[in-house]
C-alpha cells in the first residue's frame, strides 16, 4: 500500500514538473502564436480580436527547458540518482557553454561528471578544448558570416531577385547554418572539455546523408536524441500494432521538432516536410535508394534538404512559397552583382560540407575531432589553430556583427 501511494505521488510530481516547465515554454514562446491565429479566425467571422502583446522571448529557452524535463524523467525512470545537492542542478541547467543554443544535454549522459570531472581533468584535454573551440569559431566567422551575405541578400525578396540568385541564396544558407550551429556546437564541447566536461557530438557530416532518415542522425544529434527517447519511444517507437500507427509517430516527432524551432506555420510546415520524407522512406523509397550509386543518393537527399530549408529561412509561409516559385521559375541564370568572393567561399563550404564522403576526408576530420594528439600533431596543430584565431579576430574587427542563427531558439 505504501509503494504504490509513493508511485502515484512520484508520478504526479513528474505530470506537475512536466507541465510547469512546458507551460512556461508555451506562454513565451508560443502563446503570441497562436492569439495571433485565433484573431485571424475572428477577423473572418467579424468580431473583435483578442488583445495580446508579444512576449519578449528568454534567450535559450528551447534548450534548458528541455534539459530540465530530461532531469526529471531520468530520475523518474530510475536511468540515474537525483543529484544531492541544489546548485549540482543549476550547474546542469545553466551551464553556459550549451546554455544559449545547445547541444541539448540529457542528465544521466553528464550526470557523473558534475561531482567526479576533477578526477579526469588534464592539460591534454584543456588542450584538445582550444583546438575545438578554435574550429568552432572559425566555421561560424570565417564560413557561415561570410555566406550569410549572400542569403540575407537573396531573402530580402524583391523585384530584382531572379531564378539563378534564388539558387544561390538557398544554398548559402544551406551552408550558412551548417557552419553557424556546428561551429556553435564545436565551440561548446570545446569549452565544456576545458573546463571537464565531455558530451557527444552534435553533428556528422549531415550533407552526407544518403537518406533523410540519416540526415537526422547526423544533424542536430542531440535534439534527435531527446526526441526519439522522450517523445518518440513513449508513443510506441516501432514497436506497434500497424505501419499506420509507426508513420503517425513519426509525423508526429517532426511535427513536434519544427514546432520546437519556433511558432511559426513555416516551422510546422518544415517539419511536416521532413516527416513526409520519412514515412516515404519507411513504405518504399529507402529500398529505391539502395539501388542508386551512393554518390547519387547524397546528391538527391541534399536537393530534398535544400528545398526544406527555405520554409526555415523565410520570414513568412507566403513568403516561403513564393521564394520556391521563383527557384523553379527558370526565368534568368543572372546571379548577384558583388559576388567576387562568393565562388571562394562556396567551393570552402562545399570541401568542408562533403569531406567525409571519401577516406581521406574522414581521416582529415579524425585528426581535427579526435581529441587525442601526439607531440607533434599538437604543435602542427596548435599553429593552424592560431592562423585561424588570427583571422577569425581579423573577421570580427572588420565585418558586421552577425548573431548564432540559433540564438533565437
Amino acid at each position: 500500500m505504501y509503494e504504490a501511494r509513493q508511485k502515484h505521488f512520484r508520478r504526479l510530481l513528474l505530470v506537475l514538473s512536466v507541465c510547469m516547465n512546458l507551460g512556461l515554454l508555451f506562454y513565451f514562446k508560443y502563446s503570441f502564436f497562436i492569439i495571433e491565429n485565433i484573431n485571424t479566425l475572428l477577423h473572418l467571422a467579424g468580431t473583435h480580436n483578442i488583445v495580446w502583446e508579444k512576449i519578449a522571448l528568454p534567450i535559450g529557452i528551447s534548450f534548458f527547458t528541455f534539459e530540465s524535463l530530461t532531469y526529471v524523467v531520468d530520475v523518474y525512470r530510475g536511468v540515474h540518482a537525483p543529484l544531492k545537492k541544489f546548485w549540482n542542478y543549476q550547474l546542469y541547467i545553466i551551464l553556459f557553454p550549451k546554455l544559449i543554443a545547445g547541444p541539448i544535454v540529457r542528465y544521466h549522459d553528464i550526470a557523473d561528471q558534475i561531482e567526479g570531472r576533477f578526477e579526469t581533468e588534464n592539460i591534454d584535454k584543456v588542450i584538445s578544448g582550444l583546438f575545438r573551440f578554435i574550429i568552432g569559431l572559425s566555421k561560424k566567422v570565417l564560413i557561415a558570416n561570410s555566406l550569410a551575405v549572400y542569403a540575407d541578400t537573396a531573402f530580402k525578396w524583391d523585384h530584382t531577385l531572379t531564378c539563378g540568385s534564388a539558387w544561390i541564396g538557398i544554398l548559402c544558407y544551406t551552408f550558412q547554418i551548417y557552419f553557424d550551429f556546428s561551429g556553435y556546437s564545436d565551440m561548446a564541447i570545446g569549452l565544456l572539455r576545458v573546463i571537464g566536461f565531455e558530451i557527444g557530438e552534435n553533428f556528422n557530416q549531415p550533407y552526407t546523408a544518403n537518406s533523410i532518415t540519416d540526415f537526422w542522425r547526423r544533424w542536430h544529434i542531440s535534439l534527435g536524441q531527446w526526441m526519439r527517447n522522450y517523445l518518440y519511444i513513449p508513443l510506441g517507437g516501432n514497436q506497434v500494432s500497424s505501419k499506420w500507427r509507426l508513420y503517425f509517430n513519426l509525423w508526429v516527432v517532426f511535427l513536434a521538432s519544427g514546432l520546437w524551432h519556433g511558432a511559426s506555420w513555416n516551422f510546422v510546415i518544415w517539419g511536416a516536410y521532413h516527416g513526409l520524407w520519412l514515412v516515404l522512406e519507411r513504405a518504399f523509397l529507402l529500398k529505391l535508394y539502395e539501388k542508386l550509386w551512393n554518390p547519387i543518393r547524397a546528391a538527391i537527399i541534399f536537393f530534398i534538404v535544400v528545398i526544406g530549408w527555405v520554409f526555415f529561412r523565410a520570414e513568412t509561409l507566403s513568403k516561403a512559397v513564393e521564394y520556391l516559385g521563383k527557384l523553379f521559375s527558370f526565368d534568368s541564370l543572372h546571379m548577384f552583382e558583388s559576388n567576387n568572393d562568393l565562388p571562394f567561399f562556396m567551393v570552402v563550404a562545399c570541401v568542408f560540407s562533403f569531406l567525409g564522403l571519401t577516406g581521406a576526408g574522414r581521416r582529415v576530420i579524425s585528426f581535427f575531432y579526435n581529441g587525442q594528439y601526439s607531440n607533434k600533431a599538437a604543435t602542427a596543430l596548435g599553429f593552424i589553430c592560431l592562423a585561424l584565431l588570427i583571422l577569425d579576430i581579423g573577421s570580427l574587427a572588420t565585418k558586421a556583427f552577425n548573431p548564432f542563427i540559433y540564438f533565437r531558439f
